[in-house]
């Protein structure tokens, strides 16, 4: 095995904790300890390991923070940097001259957050105080800036594409990018009425399916506390508790796992799990004022049943919380006592995924989570529980007895794979779309070849259970179909800027390199859109996000096959247009869910007629 394939492995199988107790326990590798304090760390400098100061933070009268023992270095960040590098002797080089072409000015990324890209993620040494806690860098500080970030304004929304030439003719009205967001802060607020009882009949084939279908999306439920949670939640009568909090959404998520995407359910039904999850709202107000890890992962699982409910606003209310306490709380290491140390990391990520999923679509602040990404462990494995506490048998109320039957499986490679992914395509967004910049195509080559690299990269790094075939083929889960629909999603924005330059000007597909890149886009799309109903497999955690995805691709497809020179990169006209009628049918579908996706239902319907006649129009013309 060469070195490199080792470095991949290492992004997500590496850095699993050998602490795993279930039967497949596998021997994973021990990371080497560092004993550099957080100063020096930021500073690129040797550190002497002096304690209780080194010998910098003494000359800088800085406080000297060091890791604690034992958390490991982000493997994956170690292959970024390296890939990095690369990047940086490019991008010198390319800007050490003008360049005479047009820049991109839709899609860019200034060459100052490009040019001084550091040996590790983009630090200004001026931004660091000289007195500076390293741990604890929330949004009221002064954290250091990283390419894996979502920038704060950025064109990769869906609505940004109707601004384009080509696609802007296909739209009657111009659309603020901002009218998704306005369209779901106008919305009916949820309303939501106590349950008068549980039915708990179910219990155990809900927390089962949660198990089997739900925590490998989330990976923040430990299968290894579930029945402690069980029999507190039961003895408290579901009434009050975090932990009868966690059950309850437990439960809601699992009941609607069991039924599919929730577009294919009858508008007139009752949501699946919604009881359970009327209950756990009731109690989510006295969860949501306690600053604890336990708190935190109420939080989360409420957001994902709300995005299961396509409500991407509420559940971002509810991230927010969420992020607010984990700031708190790992602003100082000894605020989580170790036994909550795993699941405050998975909680952690999940925040971290799910605010970078909505702040790619929606201008939304940012809550700050995003700047302890570098003092965060990946997941590794929970540890068994000391049952110390044990009832003794004469005290098992009713119900109790199912718990142990209840005891599913941890898995981690998704949720790894997912984190890795979401990094790289935060650091698109960051190189490439960042808001009223100056990137050029001369300029654009080299990064788009780097972050292609790096995508290729994760993929010959997935682990068996997750890789998916690139070719259309058949998956063996909607794990692997999910991956695969992401994947190519960011090779759809990674080249997408070439498209624009060629809407810009049809002679920039005259050079070949561009003219590649371009198809290397529609091929991407055209991959995502060709098997519609597969978006459907991610229905839980991705529906509202897909569906917006979705939008955008079509509406690239029906701005190609308006260029001369793109047409002719893309499958025949009866094919496209067949693909795009899916499109239209399956946001269509969606559209009773949300008014941001009525909406997109509505452009692309639109956009897809006046696309028909300005097609025929040209074919009567020519």
């Amino acid at each position: 095995m060469s070195s490199q394939d080792i470095d991949n492995d290492a992004i997500l199988d590496s850095t699993i904790a050998k602490k795993r107790s279930n039967s497949e326990a596998t021997e994973y590798p021990r990371r080497r300890a560092t004993i550099a304090c957080q100063i020096c760390r930021l500073r690129k400098t040797r550190c002497n390991g002096a304690r209780p100061r080194c010998q910098l933070c003494v000359d800088l009268d800085a406080d000297c923070v060091y890791r604690e023992p034992g958390i490991k270095l982000d493997a994956g960040d170690k292959l970024i940097i390296e890939k990095l590098n690369r990047i940086e002797v490019l991008l010198q080089s390319k800007f050490s001259d003008p360049i005479g072409q047009s820049p991109l000015s839709s899609n860019s990324s200034t060459a100052a957050n490009l040019v001084h890209i550091s040996s590790d993620d983009a630090v200004s040494l001026a931004a660091i105080p000289t007195r500076t806690i390293a741990v604890g860098l929330g949004s009221w500080a002064n954290p250091p800036t990283s390419i894996s970030t979502m920038p704060k304004v950025h064109t990769t929304p869906a609505l940004h594409l109707l601004q384009w030439p080509l696609i802007r003719e296909l739209v009657a009205v111009p659309y603020d990018p901002h009218t998704l967001l306005q369209l779901e802060m106008a919305r009916e607020p949820l309303q939501l009425e106590p349950p008068v009882g549980l039915n708990l009949a179910n219990a155990l084939t809900y927390a089962q399916l949660f198990f089997e279908r739900v925590n490998v999306w989330y990976a923040c439920v430990n299968p290894l506390t579930w029945p402690r949670y069980y029999k507190m939640a039961l003895s408290l009568d579901f009434q009050r508790g975090p932990e009868s909090c966690v059950v309850l959404l437990v439960l809601a998520l699992g009941s609607a796992s069991q039924y599919g995407s929730i577009s294919c359910l009858s508008a007139d039904r009752e949501l699946p799990g919604l009881s359970y999850f009327a209950a756990a709202w009731t109690l989510l107000p006295a969860v949501m004022t306690r600053n604890s890890v336990l708190a935190a992962q109420c939080v989360i699982l409420a957001s994902a049943y709300l995005f299961y409910m396509v409500r991407p606003l509420e559940a971002w209310t509810l991230l927010s919380n969420a992020s607010m306490k984990l700031q708190l709380l790992l602003g100082k290491p000894s605020r989580v006592p170790g036994q909550w140390k795993e699941l405050s990391t998975r909680v952690y990520w999940n925040t971290l995924l799910f605010e970078s999923d909505l702040l790619a679509e929606l201008d939304l602040p940012h809550s700050g989570i995003v700047h302890f990404e570098e003092l965060v462990d990946l997941p590794g494995g929970f540890e068994p529980e000391d049952e110390e506490d044990e009832e003794d048998e004469g005290s098992i109320r009713p119900g109790e007895e199912l718990v142990d039957a209840m005891i599913g499986q941890d898995e981690l490679w998704y949720f790894l794979a997912e984190i890795a992914l979401r990094r790289l395509l935060n650091r698109v967004s960051h190189m490439i779309y960042q808001k009223d910049s100056t990137l050029t195509l001369a300029s654009l080559g080299p990064i788009a070849s780097e972050l292609d690299f790096q995508l290729s990269q994760w993929y010959e790094g997935l682990p068996q259970p997750v890789r998916f075939p690139l070719s259309g083929g058949p998956t063996s889960s909607p794990i692997q179909t999910v991956l695969r629909l992401r994947y190519f999603a960011c090779r759809t924005i990674i080249y997408r800027p070439y498209i624009l330059a060629v809407f810009q000007n049809e002679y920039a597909c005259g050079d070949p390199t561009v003219k590649d890149c371009c198809f290397r886009c529609l091929e991407a799309t055209l991959n995502q859109l060709e098997h519609i109903s597969q978006h459907r497999e991610g229905h839980l955690p991705y529906l509202w996000q897909g569906a917006l995805s979705m939008v955008s691709q079509a509406l690239l497809i029906m701005g190609a096959t308006m260029s001369p020179t793109l047409s002719s990169l893309l499958p025949p006209a009866t094919q496209i247009d067949e693909i795009i009628s899916g499109v239209i049918t399956e946001v269509g579908r969606y559209a009773r869910l949300a008014p941001s996706l009525k909406l997109s239902a509505e452009i692309i319907r639109d956009a897809e007629k006046r696309r028909q006649i300005s097609l025929a129009s040209a074919a009567r013309r020519g």
